[in-house]
């Protein structure tokens, strides 16, 4: 029972930063049931069936706030599913002990990726407007329905980024956009675990856990993203992710580091992570203090967006 009310608030935070932030539920809910011990794929897949229903009220509360653009959910959704589909089965055919330290090895790559891109960068917000292209959209929705079944999330880290940095979309509408496409590659995933390693090998009560938590939160997430500063909240989730499977690589058999260097290096990415933070609140409350005069606007108005 105690686990069951863990893995539903591990559900609960994790939609909380997936609506929000537009990534981070899949690799934040897979990297504790590695660490518990549970298989790559069992991981993979309770996950992606919590998912079918954490990404249809998240989708639904998106379109209620307008924070999503259809086009967009078609062009990148359904190759999206198709890359899904092909990366569980992949997943579903390698052994426990091959397939457990390569997800950790994907999570720790996004979760670097995650913690340098919002801490260095930020989230753009030039071009804004312009059409992104449909030869774009595809191949970055199966690439990234791939890395997202095998790796147990990364639909997000490689989709939402590379829509961000072209520019082309505000940030709550690319965030509403994946979050809602994610629908079709967790149902695509989903149907690809249950043909590679079957239901038995599936905990219905854990995915009944991560579903709930994400359900509750999914609709505030949905409100919140026009809130809680991106920048701040990506910084924290990346230090989460890297340390989480840092930890699971050096305990395995590719390294088995000695409990020295464990620590040693857990001390390394807690005081990066620390000074991350840090930075990206900084920075988050610098660009509130220059944001108004940089736009042009006058004394009291609302800063609006320059071309």
């Amino acid at each position: 029972m105690r686990k069951l009310l863990l893995l539903a608030l591990v559900g609960l935070g994790a939609q909380l930063v997936d609506g929000s932030l537009g990534m981070a539920y899949g690799v934040t809910s897979t990297t504790l049931l590695l660490a518990i011990n549970t298989s790559a794929a069992s991981a993979s897949a309770t996950v992606h069936l919590a998912e079918i229903g954490t990404t249809l009220v998240s989708g639904a509360a998106h379109w209620r706030f307008g924070n999503v653009d259809w086009t967009v959910v078609r062009r990148v959704g359904v190759p999206g599913a198709l890359g899904a589909f092909a990366g569980a089965t992949f997943l579903s055919s390698l052994s426990t002990a091959t397939a457990a330290p390569i997800m950790s090895l994907i999570l720790l790559t996004l979760g670097v990726y995650v913690l340098v891109r919002f801490t260095v960068s930020g989230l753009p917000r030039d071009r804004v407007g312009l059409p992104l292209r449909k030869r774009f959209l595809g191949p970055l929705g199966l690439v990234a329905g791939f890395v997202d079944a095998t790796g147990g999330g990364g639909w997000g880290p490689v989709g939402t980024p590379a829509i961000l940095a072209s520019g082309r979309m505000e940030p709550r509408r690319v965030i509403g956009s994946i979050d809602t496409s994610e629908f079709l590659v967790a149902i695509a995933a989903s149907a690809g675990f249950l043909v590679g390693i079957g239901s038995e090998n599936i905990n219905f009560g854990w995915v009944g856990a991560l579903l709930l938590g994400g359900m509750i939160a999914a609709p505030i997430a949905a409100w919140l993203v026009r809130m809680v500063p991106p920048r701040v909240l990506g910084s924290a989730v990346g230090g989460v992710i890297i340390l989480t499977n840092v930890r699971t690589l050096l305990l395995s058999d590719w390294i088995d580091a000695s409990t020295g260097i464990r620590y040693a290096s857990y001390l390394v990415i807690v005081a990066t992570w620390a000074a991350a933070v840090a930075w990206s609140v900084r920075q988050h409350l610098a660009d509130r203090t220059v944001e108004p005069v940089v736009a042009g606007d006058g004394p009291g108005e609302p800063a609006t967006a320059t071309s």
